[in-house]
């Protein structure tokens, strides 16, 4: 058992961190929202091991944790009112040119952060995270036709939102 183990949580964090790093930036928009996000999560998932049902499947709970904690942090910002603009890293595959793929970066950023926090949270994990809907549904405990919903709505805001850019 994990519980109390400090040398066998460090090595699951090691794996786990910079996976779970990029869904809480892309679920936040702002690496260092993310950073305390990520760090709040596992310290919490530490202090609560014993309440880990299946050690085996430690991602898919410790996945739980960081998404309470990164819809929370949505909410706490959402209720504080806009702030600052949040720098937020996208992974960028492949380049057209530096100019123009910094401004489909740029509008894709803002585009995705007017996105509701579930219809993020789906994006990211089927575009960025490249799980199929059953392990979606599995994660998030929610059907496979609610998901898709959610994911065209998705779809639809962002083409409204991309369309003089992309």
């Amino acid at each position: 058992m994990l519980a109390g183990d400090t040398e066998q949580y460090a090595e699951l964090v090691h794996r786990y961190r910079d996976r779970y790093a990029r869904f809480a930036t892309r679920m936040l928009g702002s690496v260092d929202e993310a950073e305390d996000a990520v760090q709040d999560a596992f310290i919490r998932a530490f202090e609560q091991l014993r309440q880990c049902r299946d050690p085996d499947n430690f991602a898919g709970w410790f996945f739980l944790i960081l998404r309470n904690r990164c819809l929370a942090e949505r909410r706490r910002v959402a209720r504080a009112g806009p702030g600052t603009d949040a720098v937020v890293v996208l992974a960028t595959e492949q380049a057209d040119g530096p100019l123009v793929q910094e401004e489909r970066r740029r509008a894709l950023q803002q585009a995705l952060l007017g996105l509701t926090p579930e219809q993020r949270e789906v994006f990211v994990l089927k575009h960025v995270e490249d799980l199929s809907y059953e392990e979606i549904a599995g994660r998030l405990g929610a059907t496979i036709p609610s998901l898709k919903m959610r994911m065209h709505r998705a779809y639809d805001r962002l083409r409204e939102r991309l369309k003089d850019v992309l």
